[in-house]
Formats: structure tokens, sequence, C-alpha cells
């Protein structure tokens, strides 16, 4: 692969704010002079991820992950550094020639990456049936006819597969896939008893399912004909690289709309997705045909604070909406319901009213979280009698125990007793009553309470850690500090291998680019521990004036340990003499030990 100029590399990485790039993947919030927001790399519940504008650099204070932006999207999109630069390039209106390259910086399976390869080239194969031949021509009629434009059909890469039976199987095994792999990601399927295969979506529309890096994991297959025995749709099953509760269909384009309007619609699937599409909206995501989850909530998260749930209008989808209302509120994110009329879901409204209705009516104009939920609670009651109108009570109460402004409160009792005939006082004192359960439920110790109250020991650093990690602080900002060292004590001079192989890299690093950049040194390292460890050495304090004098401290220091470590040694094989009555042995090791400890004395 051609090397990108450094110039070119730096020219790039200066274009790219480190805020503004983070900010299409995280939602971060300003605190004083740092920007803050929940950490990508790992789950967590309050914000530990850190932002430095002026110095351009991220950190984690609670999984160690740090770097710059070309890092961070080394990291985020697991692809390794050329393509990182390539990307970031395009966003700032400069194109790289770089070849997509399959090896991941993560540590994903080769197994994996065959089986994204394979569905890249599927989705290619399919949407060149559909757009450019005679076989593909009766479904872009009708896709043509259900509102998709060329440029949607394009942008989703939406495709035909042929009625054929191994199709796309032959095709694979002629590039040169594992015929077994493709059928463990649900791309064919095995013949019972026999080692043959055979495509599992045929005679189908094809819709891409893609992660939220935009990688092809799955499909979805519509059936054309209306009075086919098949299923309508047909989904890829579960797979290494496709779990349903994880994918948020549309996340991928979605993104920086919803970074921008800094809220998502969330749809119950990939075809309400596509029908908002249609409308102009484009800030929407759909779940695979499963609830929404706590995986799918995290990552809508890191987003924004702002959800629209919009469903379906029959009961199961305000049943869902109450599901995934609940999760949503229970995690603090603001939530509101969009209702759709008549039972309908988004593409029959859509198709029904318009897109500009649904637009204005529905999505523009959302119900709050407990007006949806005070909804949902008077369906199929009947006030005339008296256990409907209690439960409807009790329903609408808990929710305002649970979430609710004294605003809110005040406002709900007062629907409440116009719509029940309860005096606003019964209402009130039913209220205190449940509300004083609850408090009292709340009070009781539990297991649970006393393991979140143990204090927690932060793990002892060590005199040895403080000095490793200060003296590579100050070999990362100086290149001749390095240089002497190497010469002075050759390539042993850490305790701790990870620290030894950051100084081996750094010997390189300096034999190529003379002067210290951080940033570059950074982006050379494709292992993140040692990309951890760089990082929280360059936020160690240390005093650049007084360098000379810190670096013979933390030499003296690690020397100091190496020599109480051999003592320790030398402790454990003078016991392993006497025990064997090799008296010697046991007088050689002993005066060894004394020696060490005259040392120690000298440091």
């Amino acid at each position: 692969m051609q090397r990108i100029p450094e110039e070119m590399i730096e020219q790039i990485r200066s274009a790219n704010d480190v805020v503004d790039v983070i900010s299409e993947y995280v939602q971060l919030t300003k605190r004083g002079r740092n920007w803050f927001g929940l950490c990508p790399f790992h789950g967590e519940q309050t914000p530990s991820f850190s932002v430095t504008q002026d110095k351009q650099i991220f950190h984690c204070f609670g999984c160690g992950a740090g770097g710059n932006a070309i890092t961070f999207v080394m990291d985020i999109e697991q692809i390794p550094f050329q393509e990182a630069v390539s990307k970031l390039g395009a966003r700032v209106g400069i194109e790289l020639e770089v070849e997509p390259s399959t090896v991941s910086v993560e540590p994903v399976s080769k197994e994996e990456s065959h089986m994204k390869e394979a569905h890249t080239f599927a989705m290619d194969y399919y949407h060149h049936l559909l757009l450019n031949t005679e076989e593909g021509e009766q479904a872009l009629h009708y896709l043509e006819e259900r509102g998709f434009s060329k440029a949607l059909i394009e942008q989703y890469g939406i495709g035909w597969a042929l009625p054929g039976w191994d199709s796309l199987t032959t095709l694979l095994a002629r590039k040169g896939f594992d015929l077994s792999e493709m059928e463990k990601c649900g791309l064919i399927i095995q013949k019972e008893n026999k080692d043959e295969y055979f495509d599992r979506f045929r005679e189908r529309i094809m819709f891409p399912i893609k992660n939220e890096f935009g990688h092809v994991i799955g499909f979805s297959g519509r059936v054309l004909k209306k009075d086919s025995q098949d299923a309508k749709y047909m989904n890829s099953p579960e797979s290494p690289i496709f779990q349903k509760s994880k994918i948020l269909y549309n996340l991928d384009i979605a993104r920086p709309i919803i970074r921008k309007k800094r809220k998502v619609i969330v749809m119950e699937g990939f075809m309400d997705v596509m029908a908002a599409a249609k409308a102009g909206i484009t800030n929407t995501v759909g779940t695979m045909g499963t609830s929404l989850t706590q995986q799918h909530v995290s990552k809508l998260k890191r987003l924004t604070d702002s959800v629209t749930i919009c469903y379906d209008g029959d009961s199961a989808g305000w049943e869902a909406a109450k599901r995934a209302s609940e999760l949503l509120m229970s995690e603090n994110v603001k939530t509101e319901i969009a209702l759709l009329p008549d039972q309908l879901d988004p593409d029959d409204y859509v198709k029904t009213y318009g897109p500009e209705a649904f637009q204005t009516q529905i999505i523009d104009r959302p119900h709050a979280y407990l007006a949806f939920m005070m909804m949902a609670a008077r369906k199929n009651k009947n006030f005339q009698y008296e256990n409907d109108t209690l439960q409807y009570v009790q329903e609408v109460l808990e929710h305002l125990i649970v979430k609710s402004s004294p605003l809110e409160r005040d406002l709900y009792i007062r629907q409440l007793s116009k719509e029940t005939n309860i005096s606003e006082d019964a209402i009130y004192q039913q209220f205190r009553k449940i509300e004083g359960k609850s408090l009292r439920q709340q009070s009781k110790p539990s297991s649970k309470k006393m393991e979140v109250m143990t204090p927690v020991k932060n793990k002892k650093v060590q005199a040895i850690d403080r000095a490793e990690k200060l003296l590579l602080s100050h070999m990362l900002h100086q290149a001749e500090i390095v240089d002497q060292i190497h010469q002075e004590h050759g390539l042993h001079v850490f305790i701790h291998d990870p620290y030894e192989a950051i100084f081996v890299r750094l010997i390189g690093f300096y034999d190529e680019f003379a002067q210290a950049d951080t940033h570059r040194f950074l982006e050379s390292l494709n292992d993140n521990e040692l990309r951890k460890l760089v990082m929280e050495a360059t936020l160690t304090e240390r005093d650049p004036e007084h360098a000379r004098e810190e670096v013979s401290d933390c030499l003296r220091q690690i020397n100091k340990h190496r020599i109480e470590l051999q003592i320790q040694l030398k402790m454990h094989e003078s016991k392993e003499a006497e025990k064997l009555q090799d008296m010697k042995r046991a007088l050689e090791i002993a005066r060894e030990i004394i020696d060490l400890k005259k040392s120690l004395s000298t440091l």
C-alpha cells in the first residue's frame, strides 16, 4: 500500500478538530475547558470520557482509552491507520487513494472479516442485478411504484436475488470464500446430509443491513409476488457478525444527522425507516424485529439524550412503545412518542396522507412520556365500571411517582379528576399513599444496595509505576533522552514489558522522525493497550525545566526496584538450597544478598 506523505498526514490532522470528529460518534458536553461524554469503548452510566480541544486529544478515565482524532477513528471504525487518515481526509475535502483493508486493528477473527467481505460482495451483486439486468426489471419497477427513487436505492444498496437455487453460492465459491463460513453467517444453507449448499435468499428484493460503521452484516429479503406462500420478509439469522439485539438499522447514515438535530426517531423496522426516508426524514433508526434493548439505548445515549418513539398504531405497537419508553426513561433519556392513527404503520400513513403530513402531523407533534402513558392506561377501559376506573387511576399514579415534576403532577391529576369524576383531593390522598409505600420499599436495606455502598479500594499506585510512567513521559517529549538512555543502558531499561515495548518502538520512531511528536507516535501504534499507556504518560505531570533530574530519579527508582526483585529471588533460592541441605550454595547466596543490599544503599 502506498505510503501517505507526512505533510499530508499533518494537514489532515490539523484540519480535523478532535471535538468535531468525536462529536459525530459521541454526544459531548462542555464542562470548563474540556468536553465530556459517555465512552464509546466501554459501557458506563456517568461520563468519564474527556476530550481536550487545546491539546487535540481524548482520554477515558474509566477504561484508559485515549489518542487523537486519527486514532479515535482507527478504534471506533476498527480500521488501519491509512484508512482512518483517508476517511478524515475526505471529511475535509482531501481525497486520498487508499485501498480498503480487510485487516482490522481490533481483535476480530479472520472468519468475521471474511463474512463481512462476503456480505459486501453479495450486496454489490444483488444491487447490480436490480439496476442493470432484465431479471431485476420487475423488482425495480415495483420499488419505483412504492416511491423508491434511484438515489434512495443506490444510497441503501437495495438489490434483487435471482430465483435460482445456487446463483450466489456459485459466485462465492469462485471468489474463494469458505462455504462453511458462508453458511455460518447465513448467506447460504447446507443441504441435509450432504456437503452441498444453496442460496438462502431467492427471488426477493434485498435490503442490506449494516452496522453503525457501514459494514454489511446481513440482509432482509422481501418477496415480490403477492401470492407467494413464503414469508413476506426473511432476515439473516443470528451470526458472529449479526446480533439483532445490538443492531440499529440506518445508524451509519443517520449518525451525523442525529448529532446535528440532537434527536433520534426510533422505529420498529427497516421498512419504517425507509418510509421516513422517502418523506425526507433522515434522523431515524430501526430495530431488527426485536424490542429496544439496553445495547440499543447505550448506542443512542452516546449521540443524543432526546428520543422520539414512532411505532405502529396497532395494539402490539402501543405495547412495544410502552416498553421502549420505560427503558429509555429509566436511563434518563428524554422520551416522546409519535402516535400513528387507525392502526397504521409509517409506510401506510405516508402512502395514505403523504410525506408532508407524516412530518407535520406525526413526527413534529409527539406526545410527552406521561401523556402517552395515560393514553395507554386508558385504552380498553370503560369508566362506567368501578374496577376499570380505579385501575386506571392506580396505573397513572404509579407512573407519576416514578417520573414527574410537581407541575406535571398537578396537571395530570387535574386531568385524572376530570376524566373519572373523582375529586382531586381524593386522588392526591391516593398518590401520597402510593408514594409513601414506594419510599418505605426503597428505604429497606438490600444485599444489592449493600454491595453498591461497599467502598471499592483503589489499586495502590507503587513507586515503580510512577517512575516508569514519568520516565516514559519525558521520553515522549524529548528524543535526546531516548538516545542517551539507549546508549547508556541498552534496551532493558524498564521493569514491565509493555513499557519496554514502547521504548523499543520509540527508538525506531526517533530514527525515522528525529523530533518528538506524540500525535504521530500514537498513530503508529496498533496495540490499544500500548496506546493507553502512552496516553497516561502524556497526561502525567512533569517538570520540563528539571527534566534531567527527574529522569535520573526515575532511573534510580527503577534500578532500586530491579535490585529488590533480585534480592527476593536470591532469598527464595537460599531457602531452596537450605531445604536441599546445600550449605555451600546457601552461603554463596547469602553473600550475594549482602552485596545487593549494599548496592541499594549507594543509590
